[in-house]
This record gives C-alpha cells, structure tokens and sequence, in this order.
C-alpha cells in the first residue's frame, strides 16, 4: 500500500520570473507617469490666475462690455464702440481704438 503524497506545487520557471517582473516595473512607471502629469497638470492651471487693479477707470464714463487680457496689457471693449488698452504694471491707458 502506498501513501498519498501531498500534491507538489508546481515550480516557475525562469521566463515566468522574468515576465512576472516586468509586469511590475511597468505598474509601477505607468502609476507613476500618471502623478507626474497630474501634478504638471495642476501646476501649470494653477499658475492661470490674471491679475487686475480693483478699479479700471474708464474715461469719458464708458462702461466696459469686454476684457482681454495679455502679457503685459489688458484691454477693455467699451459700450461706445471702442477698444482701450491699458498697461497691466501702471494702469495707464496705452492705446484708444475706434471700433466701426
């Protein structure tokens, strides 16, 4: 009469090893290509924040319709069909466009 052996596990091979462990080293760069392009993300939305004087003074009593802003100068479309661009440093008015 013979006993029953417990059933062996059975053993890995190299190439299964070496595949086991690639999978790994790739989770792991992809988990971590995905934080780095979220914090970039948030870095660079987070830097988006354009600064203005509370104030703009408007001459002539216009009232502003529109804002754009850029580097260094902001511009405001005006009810009486004209562009006032203004210097985002002082605050003076640069440039007065006559819209058509």
């Amino acid at each position: 009469m013979t006993v029953p052996s417990e059933p062996q596990e059975p053993q890995e091979t190299p190439q299964l090893k070496l595949l086991r462990r690639m999978v790994m080293a790739l989770t792991a760069v992809m988990i971590g290509g995905v934080l780095v392009t979220f914090a970039l993300i948030v870095i660079r939305l987070s830097d988006r924040t354009p600064t203005l004087p509370d104030q703009i003074e408007l001459p002539g009593g216009a009232k502003a319709q529109a804002l754009t802003i850029g580097n260094n100068w902001y511009a405001v479309v005006t009810d009486d069909n004209r562009v006032l661009i203004f210097d985002k440093t002082t605050g003076r008015l640069r440039q007065e466009i006559e819209v058509e």
